[in-house]
């Protein structure tokens, strides 16, 4: 029994996709828990479904079958505010309103809490400073969106999703585009706010090797399963020897890296 508040829980959850003839599941039997102050990775390889994943535990897709909860409450049992109040979600489309100064585009994520109007009061006004501070782009404040490069722009994103105050954060593939030293960054970065904020990160990726070394546990999508445990663990019991075909990449279990084969 894990001490730790459960944040997001999936019972016999599967995901996919749903027409007029037929429905076209891609992973079944999904059975897995998130908890406070975790940062957890989802992995797997291309077209695996990892965002069919998220898209359908941040309720922008249905479910085929099974259950998700959020704080212990049906995913469908929330409106859309009650539900942007408990779930925030940095995506990797280009972001629309690149001309909003970062201050701005920051106090975007208090837009579940504000009037109709979208006045922000003294709270606000402290808690979009707090989200500057935590993701270090407060000397960024001033600066138009357009003016930053890829790295500083995601590093907003977080800050945005910081101001939402939310239990459970979702970013999918937050390190696209950015460089080795940018992606090891980002995620460390991740890795600091899950442990000092207590919230929940989840964010799916194709650095296995920077996941493996920086999460508390990673969901692990292969054509035949979706595990949950820690890096150890799936280490041991050989789970990356599944992701890819080997005849030429293969997971080295003592440097916890994958290697061409020769």
């Amino acid at each position: 029994m894990n001490l730790k508040n459960t944040i997001l829980h999936t019972k016999n959850l599967s995901i996919g996709y749903h027409s007029k003839k037929k429905t076209a599941p891609i992973a079944s039997n999904i059975n897995l828990e998130l908890y406070t102050g975790e940062l957890v990775g989802l992995i797997g390889a291309n077209g695996i479904g990892k965002s069919t994943f998220l898209r359908t535990i941040t309720n922008v897709q249905p479910q085929l079958n099974g259950h998700i909860s959020i704080n212990h409450k049906l995913l469908e049992d929330y409106s859309n505010l009650e539900l942007a109040q408990v779930l925030s979600l940095v995506l990797t489309e280009s972001v629309a309103s690149k001309n909003l100064s970062v201050f701005e585009l920051v106090a975007l994520g208090r837009q579940p809490y504000t009037n109709w109007i979208g006045n922000l009061n003294a709270i606000d006004i402290k808690i979009v400073h707090k989200a500057l501070q935590q993701t270090n782009i407060e000397d960024l404040k001033t600066k138009k969106c357009f003016e930053l490069s890829d790295g500083q722009l995601q590093k907003v994103m977080i800050a945005r999703a910081l101001a939402q105050d939310t239990n459970l954060i979702i970013l999918d593939e937050p390190t696209t585009h950015l460089d080795m030293y940018h992606k090891a960054y980002i995620l460390k970065l991740l890795q600091n706010l899950a442990k000092t904020t207590q919230k929940t990160i989840l964010f799916s990726s194709h650095e296995i090797e920077l996941a493996l070394q920086l999460c508390d546990r990673l969901i692990v999508m292969t054509p035949s399963e979706v595990i949950t445990d820690t890096p150890c663990n799936l280490i041991e019991k050989n789970i990356f020897k599944t992701l890819f075909p080997e005849d030429l990449i293969i997971f080295d279990v003592s440097t916890k890296t994958f290697k061409v084969k020769t």
